[in-house]
Parts: C-alpha cells; structure tokens; sequence
C-alpha cells in the first residue's frame, strides 16, 4: 500500500493550500524531510501544508499511484484546502504529469528534472519544430507519453501552470530542453548542476521565494 507523511504548516491545522511531493526512483518520502523540503517552508513562514508520498514500483507500474494521488487530491479538497499541487522530481514528475494529464483537479505542476520518457516523441517533437507545432495525431490509450506531451501542447500556457526547475548538467537535459521550449520563459528555472538532491533542493528554495505558492487561491 502507498504510504504517504504529511508535513503541515500548523500542526494540527490544515492550510488553504496543499503541495503533494512526489520522489524520484529509489526515493522515500523521509528524503524530502533530509533534505530540508519542510524546514524551507518553516523558514519562510508560509502557509503551506505538504503530503510527501511514496512511490513504490508496483503501484507505479500498475498506475494504481494515479488513482490514490486522486484520492489525496479529492481529500485535500475535502478538508477545505482550495489550491492543491503537484511537486514532482524526475520519476515524480512523469508521475505528476500522467496524474495531471487524466483530469485531477490541480491548480499547479512543479516539475523538477522531470523523466519525460523515451527520446522516440522528443524527437518527433522537435523535427515538427517544437511542441507548438507538433501534431500528435490519434493518440492510444496505453501510449502514456504521447499522451504527456500532448498535455503539455495543450497546457504549456494555460492552466494549471508548469513551472519547471532543472540543472545545467542534468542527463536529462537534451529533454528538458524540449519542454522548458514549450513554456513561458518565467516558468523555467535554470541553476547550475545534475540529477541531483543538492540541485533539487535549490530549485525547490528558489520555486518557494519566487512567490508562485503565495498568489491568492
């Protein structure tokens, strides 16, 4: 079963505004608390209550993750939060984006140093000339990143809004390339780096003094 901590802003409070963590492969929750994810927030006085959740490979091989970070979502809403997001970290990320691209009800995607699949669509992609551009056709339903980075086209300027975060020397980078092209140039932060905690960290610090969270819900 997915297991998942919360981290509130006020213990025994809930905040009008909700962020659920997603790791990277290999990743627990507890290593966003090692690498000071809450303590950032603490430290900024923000009013901001945070789920950090397991991704453990049968529930994310089977998407059976999709359907409980549904239930997260449905939750937050229910216990009055009104602006529910997404944080995910390369695997995370991916994760993020197949849960935003089945309908959940978000108000934000905070990608870090996403994993955006095989090279076969980013290279498609970019012989139609970017994201704008390309023409994803009739789209399987089992072909998972098509159906992303169709989601992307159609939300890359729209809502919710995708910030994306990433390192100079991430072994990603040829792919982030692709989608950082596709998004306003004030949703994309660019620090130097890799595929890496000490990176994500400074991301994350920098995604929360850029204010994104503080904006009315």
């Amino acid at each position: 079963m997915t297991r998942e901590l919360l981290a509130p802003a006020h213990p025994g409070q809930v905040a009008a505004r909700r962020m659920l963590l997603l790791p990277p492969a290999y990743s627990r929750p507890e290593d966003f608390m090692r690498e000071g994810f809450h303590d950032a927030v603490r430290l900024r006085g923000l009013d901001l209550d945070l789920v950090l959740v397991e991704l453990r490979f049968r529930s994310v091989s089977d998407r059976s993750v999709l359907t409980h970070l549904g239930e997260l979502i449905a939750a937050a809403r229910g216990a009055g939060c009104t602006h529910v997001s997404l944080v995910g970290i390369s695997l995370g990320a991916y994760i993020a984006l197949a849960c935003a691209e089945r309908g959940a009800h978000l108000d934000g995607l905070c990608l870090f140093a996403p994993y955006l699949g095989s090279h076969i669509v980013t290279r498609e992609i970019e012989r139609a000339g970017g994201v704008a551009a390309w023409e994803p056709g009739d789209v399987a339903e089992d072909d998972e990143e098509r159906r992303i980075w169709r989601y992307i086209r159609s939300h890359a300027h729209g809502t919710p809004p995708i910030h994306l975060g990433l390192g100079s020397e991430d072994r990603f980078g040829a792919r982030h390339r692709v989608l950082a092209a596709a998004l306003p140039a004030g949703r994309v932060d660019l620090v130097p780096g890799g595929h890496e905690w000490p990176v994500w960290r400074t991301l994350w610090e920098r995604f929360l003094d850029a204010g994104i969270q503080r904006q009315p819900a």
